[in-house]
């Protein structure tokens, strides 16, 4: 094992051009860590808000919160895994976008045979954001309509399929044609280019008027109002996401007046507080993934020195799919 690798680096807040290569120690691996030999590394809109400054940290910084590979060496006090074992993980500390990264074994996970480091990468963090936000934050039940943003992307594309595998109608919203065509291969009953149409009058014209119990919103700004004006009375309003920016402030009030509405701004930590709910929400993840129910696309990867330029794609709004970063 080297004693220097290469990772990504930021002295400060801002935008794709503050990430920098650098070399750096490998990471000693402490009491209940393992050291991960990264073989894959998920790219995800909480990067750029980490580098941005929207979700502050202490500076410099490392960056990134997903990846997959096989543990090179386990701490004192692990028993959850040995050397070998190929394994992926989405949660802290910071430092994902680097060859090795030592994690917290309690917060990862054993990849199952048929599932492989890039899959791990490209589906933990989206999927497993996928499976609380349909199967927890608001249970999806079979015959229910529902709205889903940014259908293709990659938190949306697994929800769209995994909402149809519960038996729900989706409708979803794009940007372009073009991510409207792969909505509807992921399974959308109905797209709305959200820059081109009134989301909420569209929502309302295929549910008859009624609109829908629970919105998945990751766009932020841009949809908030649609998102609002969408949703059926006692409707749940989920804002999951800040891609366009944050939603502005609004008075509780207008909750009750479009309908005694609720709404909600969940974080993955808070459904996976035990390693019993990492594993559960990853296990009924694979389960999806291995039956076929859910496919993850993996539309763009990048080498690990690109991280600019995929930081770059994704504010763009040229990615579809998940990004991933190989060593």
């Amino acid at each position: 094992m080297p004693e220097l690798m290469k990772a990504i680096i930021f002295q400060q807040a801002g935008g794709p051009d503050v990430l920098e290569i650098a070399e750096v120690p490998v990471p000693a691996v402490g009491p209940g860590q393992v050291l991960v030999k990264q073989q894959a590394i998920g790219v995800n809109f909480i990067d750029t808000y980490h580098r941005s400054g929207l979700y502050p940290v202490k500076l410099p910084s490392r960056l990134g919160m997903e990846g997959a590979g096989v543990v090179e060496a386990v701490g004192d006090g692990v028993t959850r895994f040995k050397a070998g074992d190929l394994v992926a993980y989405a949660s802290g500390p910071l430092g994902a976008y680097a060859e090795y990264h030592a994690v917290v074994a309690d917060r990862a996970v054993k990849l199952p045979d048929g599932v492989s480091a890039e899959i791990g990468a490209a589906a933990l963090l989206k999927g497993m954001t996928a499976e609380f936000l349909l199967r927890r934050c608001y249970p999806v039940k079979a015959g229910e309509t529902i709205l889903v943003h940014a259908a293709a992307g990659g938190v949306g594309s697994i929800l769209v399929q995994w909402a149809k595998h519960l038996g729900a109608t989706v409708i979803g919203t794009a940007g372009s044609e073009d991510k409207a065509r792969r909505a509807k291969a992921h399974g959308a009953d109905h797209v709305i280019l959200y820059r081109d149409q009134d989301v909420a009058a569209e929502v309302r014209r295929i549910t008859d008027g009624a609109g829908v119990p629970v919105a998945y919103d990751s766009v932020g700004a841009a949809t908030f109002e649609g998102t609002l004006a969408s949703l059926a009375r006692r409707g749940l309003f989920v804002s999951f996401g800040n891609a366009s920016g944050p939603v502005p402030a609004f008075e509780p009030a207008r909750l009750q007046r479009a309908g005694s509405l609720f709404f909600t701004r969940p974080t993955m930590g808070d459904y996976q507080v035990t390693t019993q709910e990492l594993d559960e929400s990853a296990g009924a993840l694979f389960e999806v993934i291995k039956s076929g129910a859910v496919k993850i696309e993996i539309g763009q990867t990048f080498r690990l020195t690109q991280a600019k330029t995929a930081h770059e794609a994704l504010h763009g709004r040229e990615t579809v799919g998940a990004s991933l970063l190989i060593p």
